[in-house]
């Protein structure tokens, strides 16, 4: 069954996407916006807080893509799968913080 191993890697691509900024904002000492800052998604939380979310979120993405998904490095659908999955989630989200980051020109 495709979709049944497909679907958590498709998932662990969006959660790897998410960790990626919540991560380096965090390493880089800055802040960013995250669910807990206020209003959610907009307010700024801190670096440490950032670093916290984005270990999260990459911890997610592990059980998803190699516990639940099995993810297959050389196999082009899991590659696909998980390729849709951080577009997926990932250029909305651009669009959201590039209001906030000056991003959207």
């Amino acid at each position: 069954m495709i979709g049944h191993h497909l679907l958590p890697i498709f998932f662990g691509g969006a959660f790897a996407a998410n960790a990626l900024p919540h991560l380096v904002s965090g390493l880089m000492g800055k802040p960013f916006q995250t669910p807990f800052a206020k209003p959610p998604g907009q307010g700024l939380s801190s670096a440490t807080l950032n670093m916290l979310w984005g270990l999260i979120n990459l911890v997610i993405a592990y059980l998803l893509l190699f516990q639940l998904g099995d993810l297959q490095l050389r196999s082009g659908l899991d590659a696909a799968a998980f390729g849709l999955g951080m577009a997926v989630l990932g250029l909305p989200l651009s669009r959201h913080f590039g209001r906030y980051n000056g991003g959207n020109l």
